[in-house]
């Protein structure tokens, strides 16, 4: 048990996993300058949310430092950072209700797609598509162009929060599905092998 425990320690302590647990403490101090009006401070921090979050993978590669409770707490990060922030956000009135509804929406389905498939096939693993990557990407750009509409309302800055919106929509309804199909498969697959004869 105590080797377990000191395993666990030294698991959080790695550089990757320490530069993702900031990431996670960066989300309230992001939401109070959002709430303050102060989207200076909430844009730089989420520059600095952003480098962690690249610098992480760079450091668990470079430093072969990859774990299981590093491939399960990245992504944690970044949904709770995002997440957060939309809400947030259409809370200030800066992203239309609908958006947050649909980030929402599809996040939690994946979690209990992800729990339906591990219950009943015991897979724990559930790789971001293609589609997933780009939707995130899409978010963190539309989160970063509402803030810095904020601070600076020029027309192409305008049309860049437009799009980077259009684009989450677009981008989070294809994922959405794309994990869907990606789970039936799955689904249908673990069926065939637990009954062959069927």
């Amino acid at each position: 048990m105590h080797d377990q425990s000191n395993t666990s320690l030294r698991l959080f302590r790695t550089a990757p996993n320490l530069l993702t647990l900031l990431r996670i403490c960066l989300a309230p101090f992001l939401v109070v300058a959002v709430l303050q009006g102060d989207y200076a401070l909430a844009l730089t921090l989420f520059v600095i949310a952003g480098l962690t979050d690249a610098l992480d993978g760079a450091l668990a590669r470079f430093l072969k430092q990859r774990s299981m409770m590093g491939q399960y707490l990245d992504p944690v990060a970044d949904k709770l950072l995002l997440s957060t922030l939309f809400l947030v956000l259409m809370f200030k009135g800066l992203i239309p209700a609908a958006v947050t509804v649909l980030v929402f929406g599809r996040d939690v389905g994946i979690l209990l797609v992800s729990a339906i498939l591990y219950a009943a096939a015991g897979r724990r693993e559930f790789t971001p598509s293609i589609f997933g990557k780009a939707n995130t990407i899409a978010q963190i750009s539309a989160v970063a162009a509402v803030m810095l509409h904020e601070l600076t309302p020029i027309r192409w800055i305008a049309g860049l929060r437009t799009a980077t919106l259009d684009a989450t929509i677009i981008l989070t309804v294809a994922s959405g599905l794309h994990y869907a199909w990606m789970a039936s498969h799955r689904a249908g697959g673990s069926a065939t092998s637990t009954h062959p004869g069927k």
